[in-house]
């Protein structure tokens, strides 16, 4: 009887012996097996997969997340493979646009030589659709094609159901950097922010945004508010217990981001120079949009920005302080208060006179 470990031996010497013939029909003869200088990887029609190999990966862990990823299909080819070559220490970290079912050749080749994905887009924290949609678009993705997908719902995340009909997915496109594939188009770079926002937030989010009586989109819009207004992240629960406040006692958020936005929005085809506006002017805080928080009571339609998960995180968990106002600082820092003669004094003392 052959014991299992013996199975499990003669297993790894006929995938040695296999992988030994494969090397010999694909680089020419044992003498040139270590040298892949002249080799080219052939196309593979697989879906595109994204690989991050870590600093300090080995071979062992590599071949397995290959193939649990479903790039090889055999994890054992690969180590015998990169040891037969001497490749097993030279195997490169980085992000690797890669395929389904690729010969381990191929990959090995790609690992070896570093030959990483070269296209990212990156969300920043705080900024609106349209600043998104720039990005991806110098990336090489169509920016109506990424408008298009980000304007719909037809994504399967629970959480989508809850977004009221016509809103876009502004606010949920989640900050963060995201390596692009071979063939990605619109679509493809939405699903990923969204399942990065669902990834990142609380499973459930909905449930604790009704403890602290919000929806779910009242949440995230909130959180963009804070997201844009805060500089110093200690300062985010304190703004939230704010501006929580100001909205349960039925004051105006007064909040320059949520007209910032109105005229970004007013104004989009004018570029990428009145994305945020500043200074406002009095006659900027009087433009009539249902998101300017000056002139209209309660939250916005809907999120002004992508929030950070510190951002919303703030709003679930908000300080416990009795401020209603805040004012900010030269240094970025917020000076509050709890009655309207201090927030004066502090407009007053911090923006020279308010406005100009």
């Amino acid at each position: 009887m052959i014991s299992v470990r013996q199975a499990s031996l003669l297993a790894m010497l006929l995938a040695a012996l296999l992988t030994v013939v494969a090397v010999w029909f694909v680089v020419g003869s044992p003498s040139s097996v270590g040298d892949v200088g002249s080799y080219e990887p052939q196309p593979t029609p697989g879906d595109g997969i994204v690989v991050a190999v870590e600093s300090g990966d080995g071979p062992t862990e590599i071949a397995d997340n290959l193939e649990r990823a479903g790039v090889i299909a055999s994890g054992t080819r690969f180590r015998v493979l990169s040891q037969l070559m001497g490749f097993d220490r030279l195997l490169q970290a980085g992000t690797y646009d890669l395929r389904q079912d690729m010969p381990e050749l191929d990959v090995l080749y790609r690992l070896r030589n570093g030959i990483v994905t070269k296209r990212f887009v990156t969300v920043v924290e705080g900024w609106q659709l349209a600043e998104i949609a720039d990005a991806v678009a110098a990336a090489g993705i169509d920016r109506d094609d990424f408008l298009t997908a980000a304007a719909s719902h037809d994504y399967d995340y629970p959480f989508l159901s809850l977004i009221p009909d016509g809103e876009s997915l502004q606010g949920y496109l989640y900050p963060a950097t995201y390596p692009l594939r071979t063939g990605d188009d619109g679509r493809a770079v939405v699903g990923a922010m969204l399942a990065a926002f669902d990834a990142n937030v609380p499973d459930d989010l909905a449930t604790q945004a009704a403890a602290v009586g919000l929806t779910l989109h009242e949440v995230v819009t909130l959180a963009s508010i804070i997201e844009r207004e805060a500089v110093v992240p200690e300062e985010k629960p304190i703004m939230a217990q704010v501006l929580l406040s100001r909205l349960r006692f039925g004051f105006r958020l007064e909040a320059d981001p949520t007209v910032q936005f109105a005229l970004a929005v007013a104004g989009a085809d004018t570029g990428p120079e009145t994305y945020w506006k500043t200074p406002l002017t009095t006659e900027d805080l009087a433009f009539d949009s249902l998101y300017n928080t000056y002139i209209y009571f309660g939250l916005p339609p809907g999120p002004i920005s992508s929030p950070g998960a510190d951002s919303i995180a703030a709003v679930l968990n908000p300080s416990e302080t009795s401020y209603l106002f805040f004012v900010a600082r030269p240094d970025g820092s917020h000076a509050f208060a709890e009655t309207l003669a201090e927030h004066n004094a502090n407009v007053e003392l911090y923006r020279d006179g308010g406005v100009q």
